[in-house]
């Protein structure tokens, strides 16, 4: 099992937190173990904690909704065990990717699958004003206007026309409306404007979700849906992931020293926490079971880079990691939007511009070889619209440049992948991020 870093621990981020390690360890095991479920006994093994200690807190995670039984499974030499799963409705998260030009908000469940996803145009250069709105009014409409999302099979997800979530239950996360989760309460104490025990937050509680003019129906997506734990906002950076303050961010120096995290909780009234895009994405893929030490590499509107070394994502001290576009690798080179020369990130989206994708993917292998040989890592992924839109000449470009460095060094050629998710892989890791406590995923 992958344990990935989502991140927040230690940080100063507000976000749902279990005081019970043991019963986030057991969270986790029924959330890998999908709708099949697992058995007491095996939990216990797999945990190290006594038949009785997991016998109290499933008991605990059932009364509060977050488990159900899935049925029983046969035993040698004893009665059939009854199984139990996690009930993925039981809380939900909102994950927003801004990007330069575009909005993306997705709502996901306890398992991190997608319920609902709004999409909308956007001018990250707009003001803050501009921009805080646009988040507020996507994190509203995705949590109450009823639309669903469309997995990559066409199936539909999410409501009916009650605008009730996926199974249709009107359950409130563990606690009720004191924010209350098993063995223990949100965040660490230190919500602006509240403090941990009444679950106060800027604006009114968790509990009837005040926001300044108005609700955000409860705090809880849909009709009855299960209660929401935060929201997730990622963008470009650079940043400051700890403190949830903005920097010069590429393209846009005015936002620096802006403090992003602060402004928007105190917009919706929940727990917010944000970081780099690439992070994000990087998150997701490990906490889906990506594992080992990897790269992800996202060309869009720019080009950035999230590391998972060793299962956890790297950030580095100052949340500097992964400026992966800002290597300069052509003295002299054409300008770049960070104030550079000859950036991979400049030469590849010039070469974009002028319709040769070949160059792009090209230069982008280049950058890749870099990161590998410094790095040690064990895989390329890929993502971000641009490298969508024509994948295959992109991992073909990388992969010959990764196969020609492996020639000249005598090492093994490091794979090169499209990344899973499409579009909305980078919403989803943001969703991660506040969904990583309740699950008992620690920063690095």
């Amino acid at each position: 099992m992958n344990r990935a870093n989502d991140g927040t621990a230690g940080s100063g981020v507000n976000l749902l937190a279990l005081r019970s390690h043991n019963a986030a360890l057991v969270l986790e095991l029924l959330r890998t173990a999908g709708d099949e479920g697992i058995s007491r006994l095996e939990l216990a093994e797999r945990t190290g904690l006594t038949p009785q200690a997991v016998s109290k807190i499933t008991a605990r995670l059932r009364e509060d909704g977050l488990a159900a039984e899935a049925g029983r499974r046969a035993s040698t030499g004893g009665k059939p065990r009854t199984v139990l799963r996690l009930v993925p409705d039981a809380g939900h998260a909102v994950g927003v990717h801004l990007d330069r030009d575009e909005l993306r908000a997705v709502l996901v469940d306890l398992r991190g699958a997608v319920v609902r996803e709004r999409r909308t145009a956007l001018d990250l250069g707009a003001g803050a004003e501009a921009v805080l709105g646009a988040v507020t009014e996507a994190v509203t409409g995705v949590l109450t206007d009823g639309r669903t999302a469309e997995p990559a099979d066409g199936t539909a997800l999410g409501s009916g026309r009650d605008g009730r979530l996926a199974g249709g239950r009107g359950r409130a996360l563990p606690g009720g409306p004191d924010g209350k989760l098993p063995g223990g309460t949100l965040g660490d104490g230190k919500l602006p404007g509240g403090t941990l025990g009444d679950g106060k937050l800027p604006g009114g509680t968790l509990g009837d979700g005040k926001l300044p003019g108005g609700t955000l129906r409860s705090v809880a997506p849909g009709r009855g849906g299960g209660a929401l734990l935060g929201v997730g906002v990622v963008l470009p950076g650079p940043l400051d992931h700890a403190r949830g303050v903005l920097h010069r961010v590429t393209g846009f120096p005015e936002w620096d020293g802006f403090p992003l995290r602060e402004a928007l909780a105190g917009r919706l009234g929940v727990p917010v926490v944000v970081d780099k895009d690439t992070n994000a994405a990087a998150l997701g893929l490990a906490v889906e079971g990506e594992a080992g030490s990897f790269a992800y590499l996202h060309l869009g509107t720019g080009l950035g880079a999230g590391l998972v070394i060793g299962g956890r994502v790297h950030r580095g001290a100052r949340t500097g990691a992964g400026e992966f576009g800002h290597q300069v690798i052509q003295l002299d080179g054409p300008p770049c939007g960070c104030g550079d020369r000859g950036c991979v990130e400049a030469l590849c989206l010039g070469a974009v511009a002028r319709g040769d994708i070949e160059e792009a993917a090209r230069v982008l292998g280049a950058g890749a070889a870099n990161l590998v040989g410094l790095l040690d890592i064990d895989l390329v992924l890929l993502g971000g619209r641009t490298v969508t839109s024509a994948p295959e000449p992109f991992l073909r470009g990388v992969g010959a440049v990764l196969a020609e460095r492996a020639r000249r060094t005598g090492q093994g050629v490091v794979p090169v992948r499209l990344a899973p998710g499409g579009g909305r892989a980078v919403a989803v890791g943001a969703a991660q991020l506040v969904l990583g406590p309740v699950f008992g995923r620690r920063a690095g």
